[in-house]
């Protein structure tokens, strides 16, 4: 007699639509919209505020049903699109931030629909990631052992290739016994360098005071004497310095340090030499840019983004090391689950789970990768020369006007000035009148620079990544800058009568 189940058999519930032809109709529509939207930015305002019925709506609780995509559509088109932050729009200055393209956008949606996770196994989408990767080392001259992998950004990829360093200079024991209780690991970078990297060393257990920070040259570059005073100083305390970083264009200013000097000083002193080359290490693509770069090829590792100057939409960093030994030492597991096999799904000899952290990853890769195939080498070089020489234009036009000061030398696509002498009131406070005049800016919507601080005080930060900003853009904002300027002192000098 035939045994009886004991459980009723699963029927599942499933996702796919139940009509593949209104599914395709109504992905249309919404591709459509996506590209009106990119089609039309110089058209609308850089940014707008969600209005209080907006913010409203996000406010609604948690769907217990399903709602008709059509419908879900409808509130995206009318409550999300036109309420970003601005980054597309040729406008747009205010941080370093590339304007994506539609190229990037069907790559991202390709990779989606694919749903690959580019942990490890055998298939495709790991050859692309590992071309990318080919690629970046013929463009910065790295040795045939270098390898990469894709990660959020450059704050991420620097916390790995921190690991990295660590590793190397401990061995791979640190793993497992952690840092030493008798010397403390120093690491040395400019006082212009990004935070991201002490919150590297904050996160790799080293921790943020370790990082020394070196003063800067009245160009913004690291004083070579003084981080050679710092080394010294270090080793003559008991310590191990481990790690230096150089800034091919640092966060502030565009300033690219001196990339061989520190390639020197980093070989002499058995460093781990990392370039943050986060804003602008493919200004190296650009003939007259390419000579503040020399250094870089000798760099141990180098972090950088690729949907910043070659305008990849958001995220895409990259990390290059010049020995992919070092990430394998550093991540690399044995754990059964990533047991490998000589063929099969479970084969392959590339898996990045075994040079970075993560596991489950995305597929990053095709969007970058579309993108180089697409427009090319030539031409994505000339958005980094086009951007910069739109740079250079705006710094002359700000020494040309005599209400306004340029605060900085302009080395790659960073111009920072101020309305009038340099203000004295504290940064990033209403007391500045260049921060009031950025304020403006933004809620105008035509365009839009960032308040930063150079040497203490107050300016006005316009950073020309984006490939569509033009020449009418760079006016526009002189031009608004001088009129909130005039308006903005006139009512100061009113109030004080």
């Amino acid at each position: 007699m035939p045994s009886q189940p004991t459980e009723q058999a699963v029927t599942g519930v499933g996702l796919d639509p139940a009509d593949w032809h209104e599914l395709r109709a109504q992905a249309h529509r919404m591709l459509d919209d996506v590209v009106d939207h990119i089609a039309s930015l110089a058209d609308r305002p850089l940014w707008q505020a969600p209005p209080p019925r907006v913010r409203a709506a996000f406010d609604s609780p948690l769907p217990l049903t399903p709602t008709p995509l059509a419908q879900v559509h409808a509130e995206v088109r009318e409550n999300i699109l036109p309420y970003g932050s601005g980054n597309g729009h040729p406008g747009f200055m205010g941080w370093v931030q590339g304007g994506g393209t539609v190229v990037g956008m069907l790559g991202d949606m390709i990779a989606a629909g694919l749903n690959s996770n580019l942990g490890g196994r055998d298939h495709a989408p790991l050859d692309v990631e590992r071309q990318v990767g080919r690629w970046m080392r013929d463009i910065f001259g790295f040795p045939e052992t270098a390898d990469g992998l894709f990660f959020t950004g450059t704050s991420q990829a620097t916390l790995v290739a921190v690991v990295a360093a660590r590793t190397r200079a401990l061995g791979t024991q640190a793993r497992r016994v952690g840092l030493p209780t008798d010397r403390v690991l120093t690491a040395y970078a400019s006082s212009e360098a990004h935070a991201c990297i002490s919150r590297a060393l904050d996160i790799a257990g080293i921790g943020s005071d370790q990082l020394r920070s070196i003063p800067a040259d009245r160009n913004h570059r690291i004083d070579l004497t003084a981080l050679r005073a710092a080394i010294d100083a270090d080793r003559a305390a008991g310590h191990r310095p481990f790690l230096l970083v150089g800034t091919a264009g640092t966060v502030n200013t565009g300033s690219v340090d001196d990339l061989a000097g520190l390639a020197t000083i980093a070989a002499e002193q058995d460093l781990h030499y990392h370039v943050d080359g986060a804003l602008g290490a493919f200004g190296v693509l650009a003939p007259e840019l390419k000579p503040l770069y020399a250094g870089i090829e000798r760099a141990d590792s180098i972090a950088f983004d690729f949907h910043k100057w070659i305008q990849v939409p958001y995220d895409a960093g990259f990390l290059l090391v010049a020995d992919a030994a070092w990430l394998r030492d550093a991540f690399a597991s044995d754990a059964a689950y990533l047991s490998r096999a000589g063929a099969g799904l479970a084969g392959g000899d590339w898996w990045p789970c075994d040079l970075g952290p993560d596991l489950s990853r995305g597929f990053r890769a095709l969007k970058t990768w579309l993108t180089f195939k697409t427009y090319g080498l030539e031409q994505l070089s000339g958005v980094v020369s086009t951007t910069s020489a739109l740079a250079r234009s705006l710094a002359e036009r700000v020494d040309t006007e005599a209400a306004l000061t340029r605060v900085a030398p302009v080395t790659l696509n960073v111009v920072c000035f101020s309305y009038g002498a340099a203000d004295a009131a504290a940064p990033n406070t209403g007391g500045s009148v260049n921060a009031r005049i950025v304020e403006r800016l933004h809620l105008e919507g035509h365009v839009a620079p960032s308040l930063t601080s150079v040497d203490g005080r107050p300016a006005i930060r316009a950073a020309i990544v984006n490939h569509r900003t033009r020449t009418v853009d760079i006016e526009r904002l002189i031009d608004d800058v001088l009129r909130i300027g005039a308006e903005e002192t006139a009512d100061s000098v009113s109030a004080e009568m």
